[in-house]
């Protein structure tokens, strides 16, 4: 079986969305389904087809939540120690060599990514470019518009 890297906060997350999607979404969607039941001819139903519809899309999230907690490899970027080299969990901060611009990212799962809360997917283009690479390292990353060269500035087990 693959496992999946992830943070411990983004098991969390996933975990509550779960928790929800069996505890609030699941019955919510079943009384609608009900309640369009009870209205009559099925076959015209908009309602009951929209309900069956959402029924379908929260029973195959949570399988896909299921699944990916089971083969999840929760990782604590705090209890990592990679001697200062670029892993999954790192806080990396860098800088542009072109324009001096800084930006700090963390290395995340594909799950947790959020370019808006500095949270990059190892897989991404940067991700990959800044894996294994130390404080002080450039990383060439091929971006839309060429190349772009970022230096290592710190890296943070956090």
């Amino acid at each position: 079986m693959v496992t999946i890297p992830i943070t411990k906060r983004g098991a969390e997350k996933l975990k509550a969305e779960l928790h929800r999607l069996k505890t609030v979404d699941r019955p919510g969607v079943i009384n609608a389904i009900a309640e369009a039941r009870a209205q009559g001819d099925l076959s015209e139903n908009a309602e009951y087809e929209a309900a069956k519809d959402r029924q379908g899309f929260i029973e195959g999230r949570i399988q896909e939540i299921d699944s990916k907690l089971a083969a999840a490899q929760i990782i604590d970027p705090a209890a990592v120690d990679a001697e200062g080299r670029v892993v999954f969990g790192a806080t990396v901060e860098l800088e542009e060599q072109t324009s001096g611009e800084t930006v700090r990212y963390q290395i995340v799962g594909e799950d947790e990514a959020d370019l808006k809360l500095g949270l990059i997917n190892v897989s991404s283009p940067i991700g990959r470019a800044l894996i294994g690479k130390e404080e002080g390292d450039t990383a060439e990353v091929q971006a839309p518009g060429g190349i772009k060269r970022y230096e290592i500035v710190a890296v943070q087990y956090i």
